[in-house]
């Protein structure tokens, strides 16, 4: 995974973050505490995944880093639609993938019309779409 270290107290509510177990997720509120008489300032990172919607909290010292993931924003074109998938073509690689249609956009897509997705790893999520 192509990911880049950013320390935790650099971070902010709406960062893109790697959770410990390798999901990439988005910041959703980070509390930071005061330090204590023999230890540093603690860090509290609320996360939700991007691709699976979980809520996961990261407990850390603040002066850590952690992992912020590459995101590729792309657009695409929708080739064909089969139930939940899309198969779409990148328009500037011209390469074909297979993609899952998230709920906000079943029964929207149709052949033809272009989509922006972002690319993190190998894993694809559509993000909008426009008809034409």
């Amino acid at each position: 995974m192509v990911t880049k270290p950013t320390q935790i107290k650099s971070l902010k509510v709406g960062h893109f973050v790697m959770s410990e177990d390798g999901e990439p997720c988005r910041i959703v509120d980070i509390t930071i505490s005061k330090p204590g008489k023999h230890g540093s300032t603690k860090a509290r990172v609320d996360v939700m995944g991007i691709f699976d919607n979980r809520r996961r909290s990261i407990l850390r010292p603040s002066s850590d880093e952690l992992d912020v993931p590459v995101i590729e924003k792309r657009k695409a074109q929708v080739i064909s639609v089969s139930g939940d998938i899309a198969e779409l073509m990148d328009l500037e690689t011209y390469e074909t993938f297979s993609a899952s249609i998230p709920d906000e956009f079943k029964g929207k897509l149709e052949p033809g019309g272009e989509i922006s997705y972002w690319k993190i790893e190998n894993r694809v999520i559509i993000k909008q779409f426009s008809s034409e």
